[in-house]
């Protein structure tokens, strides 16, 4: 069987965490499928709002056009901003399959249970999330976008008191919105997805695994 190659882009600066995301998107791909993980240098450290998303689109759209136009082996780009920064423009002006972590975490999210709720990182990203939830026509499915007030570089500091605020945002969503599943708002907590699981025995969805296994899902092209 032929690998399957899939291009995952942060589109922060931030190293530590493209780190993260590749762990996640190869612990989700399996052992037939290679993983690049890759961010721009320069641009935002994190994308925390609509100005930071489109501070980010240069080093996005450079990293996205140096790697598909020198690496015919790739099959399928993911973006691994949970904003989806840049997504509908690259889908449009490409010939593989783009897709965003926070489309694949709302699809699979929808799957699993009937309602659900997005926990995020900060207030300021919850209206990006609620429009992109009306482009998927996925707004009605879900509940409530709901900030843990959480900023996102503290996601890379394990003495910070990170995943104490998902896990009290997660148990106000159960206690208050009605929901089945969660899906979790931010790249930065895609290796906190399994231990939530377990712990609040509901599906508690990371996009970047989502976004994984749709690659998987679409028919890709023939090189």
């Amino acid at each position: 069987m032929t690998d399957t190659h899939i291009l995952v882009i942060n589109p922060n600066s931030t190293a530590s965490m493209t780190e993260k995301i590749a762990i996640a998107a190869k612990k989700a791909a399996g052992s037939t499928s290679r993983i690049t993980a890759v961010n721009p240098t320069g641009g935002p450290a994190a994308i925390q709002g609509p100005e930071d998303g489109a501070a980010a689109l240069p080093g996005l759209f450079d990293v996205f056009d140096q790697h598909l136009n020198n690496d015919a082996s790739i099959d399928a780009v993911i973006i691994a901003c949970f904003d989806d920064t840049g997504l509908f423009e690259l889908k449009e002006r490409s010939t593989i399959p783009v897709i965003g972590i926070g489309e694949a975490a709302y699809h699979i999210a929808s799957v699993a249970a009937p309602k659900f709720s997005v926990v995020t990182t900060l207030s300021v990203s919850v209206p990006v999330l609620e429009h992109n939830l009306v482009l998927n026509g996925l707004a009605p499915r879900c509940a409530r976008v709901r900030a843990s007030d959480v900023p996102v570089l503290e996601l890379e500091d394990p003495k910070s008191n990170a995943r104490h605020k998902i896990e009290k945002e997660i148990e106000a969503a159960l206690a208050e919105d009605g929901i089945g599943a969660v899906a979790l708002g931010c790249a930065g907590m895609a290796d906190l997805a399994d231990d939530l699981s377990r712990k609040f025995q509901i599906p508690v969805v990371d996009g970047v695994a989502s976004a994984v296994r749709l690659a998987h899902a679409l028919p890709l092209r023939n090189h």
